[in-house]
């Protein structure tokens, strides 16, 4: 059986930056659950930051790739710089995956560690151009392949295809 790593938050976790959940309710996660095929995760907390948290963004919204090369900060709100803590939060996801054999994602949309298709700009005036989060950029680049939560139908495709 395919596992599935999936955003913490997404799941009901209480892991956010503002100490709240972005829980989906959506049938097939649920019955991914049910059959015991996810592998709950949530980067930026096992990277070691706290929650609640000021909120990060990628600096000039470069994109996980930039600072996985080290060419792109990702910083807090506050001005304070947590790369490092998203960079190990991306290689704890990869280790998580890797683990449990994992070789699809299903991560939260717009963040800087999950987006996989936007991120926001780096101004914190809520702007999204697009772009994929520290995590999504690192998973994808050791061929896990990664969904947002609004591409479930496409990300049950992908499962069929995987154990095919």
């Amino acid at each position: 059986m395919q596992r599935i790593l999936v955003s913490a938050c997404l799941m009901g976790r209480r892991v956010r930056y503002d100490g709240g959940a972005k829980t989906s309710a959506d049938a097939l996660l649920a019955g991914w659950r049910a059959e015991g095929r996810l592998v709950v995760f949530c980067p930026e907390v096992a990277g070691g930051l706290p929650v609640p948290r000021p909120a990060a963004e990628i600096e000039g919204g470069a994109g996980g790739a930039a600072v996985l090369s080290g060419d792109a900060r990702v910083l807090a709100s506050d001005g304070s710089d947590v790369t490092a803590e998203f960079v190990a939060g991306a290689r704890a996801a990869l280790e998580a995956a890797r683990s449990a054999g994992v070789r699809l994602a299903m991560l939260k949309e717009g963040s800087p560690s999950c987006g996989a298709l936007a991120i926001h700009d780096g101004t914190f005036g809520g702007r999204r151009v697009p772009g994929q989060g520290v995590t999504t950029a690192l998973l994808e680049a050791h061929g896990v392949r990664v969904f947002t939560e609004d591409q479930l139908p496409e990300a049950a495709d992908h499962l069929r295809d995987l154990e095919a």
